[in-house]
């Protein structure tokens, strides 16, 4: 999903709308381990999309962080101050059992896809 504040591109991973709850959900996907940072990003996505998108009917927007790997005690401060419902959670193919692997797309195959729908550069 494409935002363009103050002509700056912003692009979410993921973006879905709960029609039962009536509620967005932002979902950010991280390599690596979990950085406190990406909290701040994750809450900048939450205000474009509770601006831009959001309804006073609608529930909160919910924000998801997926990343490879997290610290229980840096997650909870990072999101010890959070205004918004947030969650983060740890996922990495090594992790799959292995008949999940074996139905899933490999990790290259995911950024080679990746690769050719980013937008060109400008």
């Amino acid at each position: 999903m494409h935002f363009d504040v103050d002509g700056d591109d912003f692009h979410l991973d993921l973006l879905f709308f709960h029609v039962e709850q009536l509620r967005y959900i932002v979902i950010e996907l991280k390599t690596g381990k979990f950085k406190p940072d990406r909290i701040g990003q994750l809450q900048f996505y939450i205000a474009l999309v509770n601006d831009r998108l959001r309804r006073d009917a609608h529930a909160p927007t919910v924000g998801i962080l997926v990343c490879g790997s997290s610290k229980d005690h840096t997650v909870y401060y990072a999101l010890n101050q959070a205004g918004s419902p947030m969650a983060v959670s740890t996922c990495t193919y090594e992790t799959l059992p292995a008949s999940e692997q074996a139905a899933l797309p490999s990790e290259n195959d995911l950024s080679a896809t990746l690769d050719w729908v980013q937008p060109p550069a400008l």
